[in-house]
């Protein structure tokens, strides 16, 4: 098991940051460790790097116990954090070979993770010449550097253009084959790119552990409807099975039944039943978008 948090809670003063959580990752898995703001999320991934203690419960990386083996537990985890921590004057290759020294690995390393990260082309630039994508690159070869089996990336696609974003997915993808990738954010779209696995936080508390496989598999289907006016969600819940009902805007309600059956022609009949006009009515499939809005807007 690369990774096992049990029962881990952490405090700031009197507001619980986390709320005795617990999870396992395997090797090797991409696991997408996902929540709004605020929810944990950065606080979980100092801790799982001894950065910071938690309050209560037992955590271990790579076997290795992260109040008590701290050392062990460094030298086994790649960590990106979010606001990437480079020396735009050094030169790619003069910062990569700083860290080498750190870690004592050989100089044939830094070619090797150049190599893997696709620096090459950049490599005899210094780090402030570098495009956001570019010096998240830098991050990564640096995380690689020591061979770890457990990489950590905060938010490690924050900012980037399109081509930047493609780039580094299918990075993070190919490390993941070999590798334990346990990486925090909160855009779904990142999660449904590179994840095998998805763990949703919300103030502080897990709230679904799920395969994306499983995800995809599961018989939902979302109902986009728009009448000419406001509707109480409580009739719309006495649909046939529906599970839940969301008003984003104006009246526009998109509502989630637990059937493969296509359910358009039950909301039909309850508009005319009702003498409701429908304005729009359209179907998609239930993803990982909607589930997140349903456990993180409650």
């Amino acid at each position: 098991m690369s990774i096992e948090v049990e029962g881990v809670t952490k405090l700031y003063g009197n507001q619980k940051a986390l709320n005795s959580i617990s999870f396992k990752v395997n090797k090797p898995e991409i696991v997408g460790f996902l929540g709004p703001n605020g929810a944990g999320k950065s606080t979980m991934m100092k801790i799982l790097t001894t950065y910071l203690n938690a309050n209560e419960g037992h955590i271990k990386v790579n076997g290795f116990d992260t109040t008590r083996n701290i050392k062990d537990v460094q030298l086994s985890v790649g960590y990106l954090p979010e606001h990437n921590p480079l020396y735009l004057e050094q030169y790619v290759k003069e910062y990569l070979a700083f860290n080498a020294n750190i870690y004592n690995v050989s100089k044939q390393r830094i070619d090797e993770v150049i190599e893997i990260t696709g620096l090459r082309p950049e490599a005899h630039k210094k780090i402030g010449q570098l495009s956001k994508g570019y010096r998240q690159r830098v991050g990564l070869a640096n995380a690689l550097l020591h061979d770890p089996d457990v990489l950590i990336l905060d938010e490690p696609t924050t900012g980037l253009d399109p081509n930047q974003l493609v780039d580094i997915r299918n990075l993070i993808k190919s490390v993941g084959k070999t590798k334990t990738v346990f990486l925090s954010t909160h855009i779904m779209q990142e999660v449904e790119a590179m994840c095998d696995r998805v763990i949703i936080i919300n103030k502080g508390e897990i709230v679904a552990d799920k395969k994306l496989k499983d995800l995809r598999d599961e018989k939902e289907q979302v109902v986009i409807v728009e009448f000419d006016y406001r509707v109480e969600d409580a009739f719309l819940l006495k649909l046939p099975k529906v599970k839940s009902v969301i008003n984003p805007h104006d009246f526009v309600y998109e509502i989630t039944f637990k059937t493969s059956e296509d359910m358009r022609s039950s909301v039909f009949d309850f508009a005319h039943d009702n003498q409701l006009k429908i304005l729009q009515l359209n179907q998609k499939n239930a993803n990982l978008e909607s589930l997140f809005r349903d456990l993180t807007s409650k």
